[in-house]
């Protein structure tokens, strides 16, 4: 038994020569010091050993188990210490970590420079709720009661008398009950209409609409006011035109395109938004006296607008949150 345990001590020591971590460490624990380790083995086998042996065999494997553990533990010290220090060393040669910082959304990129743009024109910025009644919205804006903006499957009707707003005009009408003109008001928001989502059409955007009641405004006005936003937008050398168009709330209406050349794509004209003169009838339901003030309004979507600048071809990627994209603008 004696040679057995000596046999083991100088096993471990020569085992000893191969550890160089806390892996390898580990490793020779589980042999010898598990409760199926070679020592383990070693005290269980004491029981076949004679009588008078026993007491020289037990000091034996008392002291090789004492001595595996000793020397355990200050290796297992040792390569914590180590460790600790490795993980805490910091190599002054080598270049800093850059940090990434993130950046507004391409959409809330756009907003800003468009109401910097405008407020350099002497708007100022107001908001409003996006739940609103169906007068604001709606009956107000000279919207009939058979227009089909009020069916269902136009809009998201909370309730028979209020909806998620689909278009900021609402603020408008806030805005022109609760102040005296002279108004010049430029309002942001979120919009929402039930609309079918493809590459060009989305349930949710955003809108920014402007309004201007004086009593010296005219259409030439709102036109010199358009195309200062669209040369210092697009560049001064964008070309833009002019369409008649209708919308309830302003008579006469237009709507204003630039011309668009994608890259690799055939040059077309583009509809960027759409304006004109505030309707009398409007402003009567407000309690603003028509024949003393008038005004102008116009309204274009963000998402679209910064598609058109940036080259985007679907506004769903707008609302995806693929960083891939994000980190281009």
């Amino acid at each position: 038994m004696l040679d057995k345990i000596d046999s083991a001590r100088k096993n471990f020591d020569e085992a000893l020569t191969k550890v160089n971590d806390l892996t390898s460490l580990e490793e020779l624990r589980i042999k010898y010091l598990s409760r199926k380790g070679i020592i383990t083995q070693i005290v269980d086998s004491l029981k076949d050993v004679p009588k008078e042996e026993k007491p020289a065999a037990g000091k034996a494997v008392n002291e090789l188990k004492n001595y595996t553990n000793r020397i355990f533990d200050d290796l297992k010290k040792s390569f914590e210490s180590e460790k600790k220090k490795s993980d805490s060393f910091i190599d002054l040669t080598l270049p800093g970590r850059e940090r990434v910082i993130g950046s507004k959304h391409i959409i809330t990129q756009t907003l800003d420079e468009i109401k910097d743009i405008f407020k350099g024109l002497g708007f100022s910025v107001y908001e409003g709720p996006e739940l609103e009644n169906d007068y604001n919205n709606f009956t107000a804006l000279n919207f009939p009661a058979d227009h089909p903006a009020r069916d269902m499957q136009d809009t998201f009707f909370v309730t028979e008398d209020f909806l998620l707003r689909t278009h900021t005009s609402p603020v408008q009408v806030r805005l022109m009950t609760s102040k005296k003109p002279p108004l010049r008001a430029l309002m942001p928001g979120k919009v929402y209409r039930n609309e079918a989502v493809s590459a060009k059409s989305y349930c949710l955007f955003h809108q920014v609409e402007g309004l201007v009641v004086d009593t010296d405004v005219t259409f030439a006005e709102l036109k010199g006011t358009l195309v200062a936003f669209v040369k210092q937008f697009f560049g001064k050398s964008v070309q833009y035109r002019f369409r008649p168009s209708f919308f309830p709330f302003t008579e006469p209406s237009a709507e204003m395109d630039i011309w668009w050349e994608p890259k690799g794509k055939e040059g077309r004209w583009m509809e960027i938004l759409g304006c004109g003169m505030v309707d009398p009838n409007v402003l009567e339901n407000v309690g603003i006296d028509s024949e003393k003030y008038i005004g102008y309004a116009f309204g274009m979507g963000i998402e679209r607008t910064a598609m058109r600048k940036y080259g985007i071809d679907d506004i769903r990627i707008l609302f995806d949150n693929d960083k891939r994209f994000l980190t281009q603008f």
